[in-house]
């Protein structure tokens, strides 16, 4: 087997891109740590997020150490800041995405067994509080990621890589 050289490995992500055309956005309601946000940002420019929505207390991306963590990849993605997450909400539904909630929550199924919405929405709270009632009550699923260790929770950037790639592979 060859390891492919940097042209090649440009070849390889084109042809992939072009055979998957995930429609997915993200919802952030109160991810207050902006090293938390950057990684986001990165990961989804690295799977091609439609559209961030940055509801309540959410770090901006243009944040000095969102910036520096996202290296550069908010050039890649769109977002919408909004004060309230109600507000985000009505976007997110105008927008046509169904709300799927990352979620360790009673009504939460594991999101390798959730029914998710063709055009789907991830939403993921605040680093110790997880997401607001408001988000929580207009989630159309709540799916959570299980857990093998003892520690019972993810950081919320390393949840997000997960469910992201959860939802583009079902397309794969």
């Amino acid at each position: 087997m060859k390891n492919l050289d940097g042209t090649g490995l440009k070849r390889l992500h084109r042809e992939w891109r072009r055979r998957n055309e995930p429609e997915v956005a993200l919802l952030l309601d109160s991810v207050q740590t902006p090293y938390n946000v950057g990684a986001i940002l990165r990961t989804a420019a690295a799977y091609r997020v439609g559209h961030l929505w940055l509801a309540g207390s959410t770090a901006p991306p243009t944040h000095t150490k969102t910036a520096k963590t996202a290296l550069g990849t908010g050039r890649y993605l769109t977002w919408t800041i909004c004060e309230e997450v109600s507000e985000a909400i009505d976007g997110i539904r105008t927008a046509g995405y169904g709300l799927v909630g990352v979620e360790l929550a009673d009504q939460a199924v594991p999101i390798n067994e959730a029914t998710l919405p063709e055009k789907a929405c991830l939403a993921f709270g605040h680093e110790d509080r997880g997401l607001s009632a408001t988000t929580l009550a207009a989630c159309d699923v709540v799916a959570y990621i299980p857990q093998l260790g003892k520690v019972g929770s993810l950081n919320v950037a390393t949840a997000a890589g997960i469910a992201l790639y959860e939802l583009n592979r079902r397309g794969w």
